[in-house]
């Protein structure tokens, strides 16, 4: 660029000199590119402007041009040269900028075609989000219309057993799972929308009943019971009992439930305590009697899908519909919900005397387990034993035969070998939802509990019926006695804070308001129920 433009002032400043050329006048040299410049910058009206001076030729000197042919000079022919010099030069340039404007106008083109395409994908999303409105729409229309007369809500699975038209033959499949997983046999079209909008609809319309299962072996009948109506006293849905318990203790269990005045609140079913044939002696043995029955409840249950398992010295003071909702929080891997075996490590038994793996810092208390049985029945485990995954019914017995002489709370140390190598299936739930006295005998560490209160008491190493632990005895005392009917403020949450006063001497009873904290809460939330049903 910089030659050129030095040549475009060298052809201005010489522009006498190469006007004489262009016309012949030079030695022996004929030049036919100057000769169109110079038609060139006739036709486009070239020369100096008016008023402006030319140089000119000496006088007298001859012209000559190619042969011989004279040339007239003058100031016109003579500042035509530098005018189509300069403007050749101009022209090479141009071609720069033009070359220029096409590149600026194809990147212009280009950044349009983006700017295109990213709105014609916000459009497509756009479209996939409303067809997808429309079709939610649409199936809780057809799920209103399913609502038998007097608003209540039809079975789903009894629907497609019935055979109704359009329906799936079996909708009892677990809701927790995604379309692709549900067996094929069950879902056409039709079951592909309602397994679509399965787990929206369960939100808004959770399941008519809350299954509870325990396990109850030699003197375990009272205790079970209190248990029993701790859960019936708060509830609000429907509760199912499966009550696995040994042959002599079933007619007890019949003549004490079917004496409740539940008014249909609860049903009830009582099994026999079953272990594999090849080897019932060892489960059985395992811990207490009959405490490891609770490993094979997937496998018994079969037709259940949820389940929340408790041991016999459990105590809700707060309705099983809250624990229960935990099943809505579980995530694609998860489960079943337990919660940890201590808060606090410096008195955890797991992480200071374990001879086996554990879950997490210190170890899961399976004394409240809520589990989703489908998903257990379904997964495949991970273990120390074989590569090979197994499933629940095919790593019960290889684990027992491995840890059985390390292990010392029997099925709840199996568990914590289980979830340790599966941690990513275990949801674990707060403190106040498993309260037990190592929470409280050497100080308060659940700070859940303190500051909500306690959800559900468990009086493990017998504390209800020894004065070791005064406090949880009264709490149980209280339950055991009250009155299905009576006021639960004066028969129930008055006389246990006069009690729970007396047990300030101990470390638990310094605390004992944690006792009755949410109790009082449950009991005014029972009340504004029971006066809205009127």
């Amino acid at each position: 660029m910089q030659v050129r433009c030095d040549c475009a002032r060298s052809l201005t400043s010489q522009a006498p000199a190469r006007a004489i050329s262009s016309l012949g006048f030079s030695s022996g040299t004929t030049s036919r590119r100057p000769g169109r410049a110079g038609r060139e910058g006739r036709r486009a009206g070239g020369g100096q402007e008016a008023g402006q001076e030319a140089p000119l030729l000496p006088p007298g000197r001859p012209s000559h041009a190619g042969a011989g042919a004279a040339a007239p000079v003058g100031p016109r022919a003579a500042g035509r040269a530098p005018a189509a010099a300069g403007r050749r030069c101009r022209g090479r340039g141009g071609g720069r900028r033009r070359r220029r404007r096409r590149w600026r106008r194809k990147k212009k083109k280009r950044r349009m075609m983006m700017v295109m395409r990213r709105l014609g994908r916000v459009a497509l999303l756009c479209l996939g989000c409303g067809v997808c409105s429309l079709l939610y729409g649409f199936s809780q229309l057809a799920l209103s219309l399913e609502q038998e007369p007097g608003g209540r809500q039809r079975d789903p699975a009894a629907a497609g057993r019935s055979g109704g038209a359009g329906r799936c033959k079996n909708l009892s499949v677990s809701f927790w799972n995604s379309y692709w997983m549900l067996p094929s046999d069950v879902c056409g079209m039709n079951c592909f929308w309602e397994a679509a909008f399965r787990y929206d609809y369960m939100k808004e319309h959770p399941s008519e009943k809350m299954h509870l299962a325990v396990v109850a072996c030699g003197e375990r009948l009272e205790e079970t019971v209190t248990m029993l109506r701790s859960a019936i006293i708060f509830s609000i849905k429907p509760l199912q009992f499966h009550i696995f318990a040994e042959d002599q203790l079933h007619e007890s269990f019949k003549d004490i439930l079917d004496d409740l005045p539940y008014e249909g609140k609860i049903n009830y079913t009582l099994y026999p305590i079953t272990f594999p044939t090849e080897s019932a002696t060892e489960w059985k043995k395992l811990f207490k009697p009959c405490a490891s029955q609770r490993l094979f409840l997937p496998l018994i249950l079969k037709n259940v899908d949820s389940l929340l398992y408790v041991d016999t010295d459990i105590l809700f003071l707060r309705p099983v519909d809250d624990i229960w909702s935990f099943l809505r929080k579980f995530n694609s891997t998860q489960i079943a919900a337990m919660a940890p075996e201590h808060e606090e490590p410096r008195i955890g038994w797991y992480n200071r005397f374990a001879r086996h793996p554990y879950y997490g810092v210190t170890g899961i208390n399976s004394g409240v387990m809520l589990m989703n049985m489908t998903r257990i029945r379904r997964k495949y485990f991970k273990n120390d034993m074989t590569t090979v995954r197994l499933q629940w019914g095919e790593i019960l017995m290889p684990l027992l035969k491995k840890y059985k002489l390390n292990i010392t709370w029997g099925d709840q140390d199996l568990l914590n070998i289980m979830f340790f190598h599966n941690p990513e299936s275990l949801y674990v739930f707060p403190c106040q939802w498993n309260y037990r006295p190592d929470h409280c005998i050497y100080g308060s560490n659940c700070k859940e509990a303190e500051e909500e209160g306690i959800f559900i008491l468990h009086g493990n190493r017998g504390v209800y019926h020894d004065d070791k632990q005064p406090t949880f005895r009264a709490v149980y005392e209280a339950i055991k006695n009250y009155t299905f009917g009576d006021d639960l403020v004066h028969s129930l949450l008055r006389p246990l804070e006069l009690e729970l006063q007396k047990t300030m001497h101990t470390y638990c009873g310094r605390v004992y308001k944690v006792f009755i904290k949410q109790l009082k809460k449950s009991i005014r939330d029972l009340s504004v129920r029971r006066s809205k049903g009127r």
